[in-house]
């Protein structure tokens, strides 16, 4: 299969709710599987006495959830892959921290099979940390960065 048809299924697949798909076409054949990669929801789980500043949300099936302590929402990798901070070597970083993101504001691109995967802001607010480094490789579920939602 060519790296055409590949990213024409895998952009065909992106915002879709498909986990799996079997593909075959003569001699090609093709089977892809991805966990449930819909946007967690952001839950803060108040603290049981004397417990540590850091709660972590249940897990649920395919994609863990993020890690919400005191108001603060934590972006994790949705693939194994590397992370860029920006689009190209000469670009400057999609963000800092200190600046205010947006809802489904480009923060980083994780390369994953070639493939350049934008990763987005999930709730709007303001970047407090950026916790991967540029060309790091990343696993899934790895925090990337620590946002402080608007209205906190």
């Amino acid at each position: 299969m060519d790296l055409e048809k590949l990213k024409a299924i895998f952009a065909l697949l992106e915002g879709s709710d498909v986990t799996s798909l079997d593909w075959k076409n003569g001699e090609e054949s093709l089977t892809l599987k991805r966990g449930n990669l819909a946007s967690p929801s952001l839950a803060v789980v108040p603290p049981p006495p004397n417990a540590a500043s850091s709660l972590a949300v249940p897990a649920s099936a395919g994609r863990p959830e993020p890690v919400v302590a005191k108001n603060v929402y934590t972006v994790t990798s949705p693939f194994v892959g590397t992370f860029y901070r920006s689009a190209s070597p000469e670009a400057p970083p999609f963000v800092e921290p200190g600046h205010s993101v947006r809802k489904g504001q480009v923060l980083c691109i994780v390369e994953a099979m070639k493939l350049m995967n934008e990763i987005e802001a999930e709730v709007p607010g303001k970047i407090l940390e950026i916790l991967a480094e540029n060309g790091q490789a990343v696993e899934f579920g790895e925090p990337l960065f620590r946002i402080e939602p608007a209205g906190s």
